[in-house]
């Protein structure tokens, strides 16, 4: 996986200290209720698809731009889901990261999914029967989003 421009400059100047980033995730939804998955390059896991909000972008476009970039799949936002702090972590370099993660619920347009970048491993639809390993905010994620409640969900916030 490529690390963007903007993080190896902060990363020159910072070394290994904790980096606040934005995440952006996706719940692709598809007509028959199935749920588009990335398999990972990085971890091998199952996951929903994922980012990092660049310098100057708008989070909901930024998302669509990563789904179509990991799966091929064209999107579109239904609605914000989730606003979560999670908690820090460190990457095998030693690089500490901590991420304020806005979740999507989304809707499939058109494109067949597919492997469209060297980030994922594999891209497949899941029936919300028969998912593989997720994280539990993950699976809370897919939950939220099949849900009515037009608030997205946050801590301290019940859902």
């Amino acid at each position: 996986m490529t690390t963007p421009k903007f993080i190896l400059d902060l990363r020159a100047k910072v070394g290994h200290d904790l980096l606040w980033l934005t995440g952006i995730t996706g719940v692709v939804l598809d007509d028959a209720e199935r749920v588009l998955l990335v398999r990972r390059a990085d971890t091998g896991r199952w996951s929903l698809p994922a980012g990092i909000l660049e310098p100057g972008e708008q989070p909901a476009p930024a998302l669509l731009r990563e789904i179509h970039e990991e799966t091929a799949v064209e999107a579109e936002i239904v609605r914000l889901i989730s606003i979560d702090t999670l908690p820090p972590g460190a990457y095998p370099n030693g690089d500490q990261v901590q991420f304020l993660d806005l979740c999507f619920h989304c809707r499939l347009i058109r494109g067949e999914a597919r492997v469209n970048d060297d980030e994922s491993l594999e891209v497949a639809w899941f029936p919300l029967d028969d998912l593989p390993p997720l994280q539990d905010r993950e699976l809370k994620y897919i939950t939220t989003a099949r849900t009515p409640d037009p608030v997205p969900r946050y801590t301290g916030r019940p859902g």
